[in-house]
């Protein structure tokens, strides 16, 4: 994988940094105007990409390449697919040079993963101020790990929902089942009446 460079404003392909224009930007989007954002976007097939400064999006192929996580220093794991035949992840697997977390979510719109949104943000937060590298995944990497990054860049980066997903899509397609979107409208509004509350 290449090294990513991040800055702020105007990215080196000339695409803009969603943070760039968070003012512009309505925290609360429809599930429909976040369906339509998501189908916008051109379809990448890599096993896993850097989205954030060493926080990798990834699915299955990826999580179980042990010797690959290794040649990329991944220090943590965050399976949002815990306990699925198709996901193998645990501790015994990774061994003790990698510190994992589990998630053992249904990519079924009826499934509630927002009782994980904290939790698993907190892990990436840990992992990321302690110079970690973290490869948060699931079966294919789009909806549940997918869901799971988009919490932590609200909660722990402050961007609205919307500006979440557009900085994600800006090296890989992501697309939460409309129950994930549902769940992070809801964590969306929660946290913008949270910062609201804290500037009054």
């Amino acid at each position: 994988m290449a090294d990513v460079k991040w800055s702020s404003g105007e990215e080196s392909d000339g695409r803009r940094d969603p943070r760039a224009s968070e003012e512009k930007d309505q925290r609360a989007k429809t599930l429909q105007e976040l369906e339509e954002v998501l189908h916008s976007a051109p379809r990448s097939c890599r096993h896993g990409d850097e989205v954030w400064p060493n926080l990798y999006l990834g699915d299955m192929f990826m999580s179980h390449d042990k010797l690959g996580l290794s040649q990329l220093g991944i220090t943590h794991v965050l399976n949002a697919a815990h306990g699925k035949l198709c996901c193998k992840g645990s501790d015994d697997f990774y061994g003790t040079t990698v510190k994992y977390y589990g998630v053992p979510a249904n990519d079924l719109p009826t499934f509630d993963l927002s009782p994980f949104f904290y939790p698993a943000a907190e892990f990436i937060h840990r992992a990321l101020s302690s110079a970690g590298k973290v490869l948060v995944h699931c079966a294919v990497g789009v909806s549940r790990s997918a869901a799971l990054v988009l919490s932590y860049l609200m909660i722990h980066q402050h961007l609205s929902l919307l500006s979440s997903i557009r900085l994600v899509q800006q090296k890989r397609w992501i697309c939460p089942n409309r129950g994930f979107l549902r769940q992070l409208i809801v964590l969306d509004q929660e946290l913008q009446n949270k910062g609201f509350d804290e500037t009054n």
